[in-house]
């Protein structure tokens, strides 16, 4: 599976993918980061949008028109703040990635394009995130094949090159 994984480092606001998927705050209202990024890039529609949803627990996942952006989809995720790592991080971490991937396959959607979730702010230690989102995506594109084309963006090389790492050993199991 890891043949439709792909990394990229750049600005996801500007991938041509079916959906991006942004690292959201449980009230969907926009935020720093990649957040705020996604919000300006698509416009004020966006949150005009995103009031209407009743904000989206963390592990969850809700999608929108992608507006202004180059993707035709914002799928918008909420990571778990780190608290140590006893507090079910992992297991919630992984099912952000489960539960976009999940809803993008039910929309029809082909290629989606992931930021690294909860490794800005939320302060999720960033190989151990980029961890658990290789393994929780490639877990997923073993039982769906729907999806074609998963794309990694990491805004920043110590993000990427963690990600690297992290599929460089998923090869190896």
């Amino acid at each position: 599976m890891s043949g439709k994984i792909t990394l990229l480092q750049g600005d996801i606001t500007e991938l041509k993918v079916d959906a991006i998927v942004n690292a959201a705050k449980n009230s969907l209202l926009g935020g720093g980061g990649v957040d705020g990024a996604i919000h300006r890039a698509a416009g004020p529609k966006l949150l005009e949008y995103c009031r209407t949803l009743n904000g989206c627990e963390t592990g969850q996942a809700k999608i929108t028109p992608g507006f202004d952006l180059p993707a035709a989809y914002v799928i918008h995720t909420v990571g778990p703040i780190w608290h140590g790592g006893d507090q079910g991080e992992a297991d919630l971490l992984a099912s952000c990635y489960r539960e976009s991937l999940k809803l993008a396959a039910e929309q029809g959607l082909k290629s989606v394009a992931f930021p690294a979730i909860s490794c800005g702010v939320y302060g999720y230690p960033v190989q151990q995130a980029c961890e658990i989102a290789i393994n929780a995506t490639s877990q997923f594109l073993s039982k769906d094949s729907s999806i074609r084309k998963v794309i990694f963006c990491a805004f920043d090389k110590p993000v990427h090159q963690a990600l690297m790492q992290a599929l460089d050993s998923q090869k190896l199991h």
